[in-house]
C-alpha cells in the first residue's frame, strides 16, 4: 500500500484542560488576592527590615529626618532584593516566595565600625564600602557555597527550621514589651494577646482568602483595638513627605577599609549559612525541593542585593526567616504573592508618608501575631526532624546538642561578651542559627559518616 507524502497526521495540541497545572510556586493569583497577600507579607516583614536602620542611625547620632531617609532606603533596597529573588534573571533568584531585607546580623559589626570612628557620623561610608566588597565576594562564592547543601539532609534542615523559629520567638515577645527590655505593660499584654485571640478565632472561624489573611486582618483589629487605649502613635505619619527618593551616596562616597571589610566579608558568609538554612526550609514548606541550582540562584539573590544596597543608601540583605511561617500558615505558596511585597517596598521606600503608616502598627500587636508566625516556623521544624528519625542512632543526640548551642545566645544575648573569644568568631556565635547550623553539620558529619566508615573497617 502507498505511502501518501506529506499527508501525515499531526497529533493535535492538548487541550488547556489537559495542560499539566503550573507548580503553586508559579501560579500567578488573581488582582485582589495578589495584593492583599502582599501586603500581609510587608506588614510581617516591616518591622525587621526598618530595625536595623534605626539602630544604626541612633548610634550615629543621625537626626529624625536622616533617620527616615534611613529607613526609606532600607525598604527601597529591600524591595529590589526581593523582586531579584521572586522573579530574578538569568541565574539570579531562587524563585520562591521569599522575602529579602536588611540583615539584623549585620548591625554588631556595623555599631563596631561607628566605635572605631573619631566622628561617627564618618561611619556609614565604611560601612557602605565594606558591604559592597562582601557583597561582590558572596556573588562570586555562590555557585561554589551551594555545593554545601549536601551537607544538609532532614537531620540538619529540620534542627536549623526549628532554630529559626525558636530564635525569632525572642523578638515577638520584645515587641510585646513595646521593644525594651522592661516588663510588658498591662495594655502591651492586653492588645497582644487581643491580636493573637483574633487571629486563631479568624482561623477557626474563616474560609478560603479570607482565612489565608487572618494575619493581616488581626494586625488591622489589633490596630483599631489599640486607638482607645492611647497605644496608636501617629506623629510619625503627620511628619513625613509625600514623596522621597533615596539619593545615591547620600551620606557620601564608600571609604574601603581592611578591618571592616573582613568583619562584614565574614558576616557575608553567615547570611549566606541562614539563606541556605531558609531555602532549604522554604523548599519543604512548598514542596519544591531547594537543590544546588535553587540555592546557588538564591545566594547570588542575596550577594547582588548586598552589593547595590549601598549605592541606594542600603545595607547587607538576606532571607527573612519570618516571612517562612506566614507561607507555612497561609500555605499561600506564590512567589508572585511576595514579588507584590517587594514592589510595595519599593514605593514606600519612594513615599515616607505612605511607609510610616505602617509603623503606626502597634509592636505589640505585632507580637501577637509573631507568636504564631514564629511558632509555627519552629513547629515546621519539629515536623521535619519527626520525619528524619530521631530513634535512629544518634539522631536525637545530634539535634539535641545542636538546638542546646544555637538556643544561646538566644537566651542570653551577652553569653559571649566577656569571654576570649575573637570578634570575627563571636559574629558566627552571636548568630543562633549560624552557630546551631555549624554545629549540626559536623555533628551529623561525625557520627553518622565518620562513624560509619570506620565501623565498616572494623568488620
Amino acid at each position: 500500500m502507498a505511502t501518501v507524502h506529506g499527508s501525515s497526521e499531526r497529533t493535535p495540541d492538548p487541550a488547556p484542560e489537559q495542560r499539566p497545572a503550573p507548580h503553586p510556586v508559579d501560579h500567578l493569583p488573581p488582582l485582589t488576592k495578589l495584593l492583599a497577600g502582599g501586603f500581609q507579607h510587608l506588614a510581617a516583614s516591616y518591622a525587621g527590615v526598618v530595625a536595623p536602620p534605626l539602630v544604626v542611625g541612633a548610634a550615629i547620632g543621625l537626626s529624625p529626618t536622616e533617620i527616615t531617609f534611613l529607613v526609606g532606603a532600607a525598604l527601597f533596597t529591600a524591595g529590589i532584593a526581593t523582586l531579584l529573588q521572586t522573579i530574578g534573571f538569568w541565574k539570579v533568584g531562587a524563585r520562591l516566595p521569599f522575602v529579602n531585607g536588611v540583615s539584623f546580623a549585620g548591625v554588631p559589626p556595623m555599631l563596631a565600625v561607628v566605635g572605631a570612628q573619631a566622628d561617627p557620623r564618618d561611619a556609614l561610608p565604611v560601612i557602605y564600602g565594606a558591604v559592597m566588597v562582601a557583597g561582590a565576594l558572596g556573588f562570586l562564592l555562590a555557585p561554589y557555597f551551594c555545593r554545601l547543601v549536601r551537607f544538609f539532609p532532614p537531620l540538619v534542615s529540620g534542627t536549623v527550621i526549628t532554630l529559626i523559629g525558636l530564635s525569632l520567638l525572642p523578638v515577638a515577645f520584645k515587641w510585646i514589651q513595646d521593644g525594651g527590655d522592661r516588663p510588658a505593660s498591662p495594655t502591651g499584654l492586653g492588645l497582644a494577646g487581643a491580636t493573637l485571640v483574633i487571629v486563631l478565632l479568624l482561623r477557626r472561624l474563616l474560609r478560603g482568602f479570607l482565612q489565608q489573611i487572618a494575619i493581616l486582618l488581626g494586625l488591622v483589629a489589633g490596630t483599631l483595638i489599640a486607638v482607645p487605649a492611647g497605644a496608636v502613635d501617629l506623629d510619625p505619619a503627620a511628619h513625613a513627605h509625600l514623596v522621597g527618593f533615596p539619593v545615591p551616596f547620600h551620606f557620601g562616597a564608600p571609604h574601603f577599609a581592611v578591618s571592616a571589610i573582613v568583619s562584614m566579608c565574614v558576616l557575608m558568609l553567615v547570611c549566606m549559612t541562614e539563606s541556605t538554612a531558609d531555602m532549604l526550609a522554604l523548599g519543604e514548606i512548598v514542596g519544591r525541593a531547594a537543590d544546588e541550582e535553587v540555592i546557588a540562584r538564591g545566594l547570588r539573590a542575596d550577594t547582588l542585593g548586598t552589593a547595590v544596597g549601598p549605592f541606594f543608601n542600603g545595607f547587607a540583605n538576606s532571607a527573612f526567616a519570618q516571612n517562612i511561617g506566614l507561607v507555612a500558615l497561609t500555605r499561600v505558596r506564590s512567589r508572585f504573592v511576595v514579588a507584590a511585597c517587594g514592589l510595595m517596598f519599593l514605593l514606600l521606600g519612594l513615599s515616607p508618608a505612605f511607609a510610616s503608616l505602617i509603623a503606626v502598627v502597634p509592636r505589640p500587636v505585632l507580637g501577637g501575631a509573631g507568636i504564631v508566625l514564629f511558632g509555627t516556623v519552629a513547629a515546621s521544624g519539629v515536623g521535619v526532624l519527626v520525619k528524619a528519625g530521631l530513634d535512629k542512632g544518634d539522631n536525637l543526640l545530634i539535634a539535641a546538642v545542636s538546638l542546646g548551642v544555637g538556643l544561646i545566645p538566644v537566651v542570653s544575648g551577652s553569653f559571649y561578651d566577656d569571654a576570649a573569644v575573637p570578634e570575627t568568631l563571636k559574629i558566627v556565635l552571636d548568630s543562633g542559627v549560624s552557630a546551631g547550623c555549624l554545629t549540626a553539620v559536623v555533628l551529623n558529619l561525625a557520627f553518622n559518616h565518620l562513624g560509619a566508615r570506620r565501623s565498616v573497617r572494623g568488620d
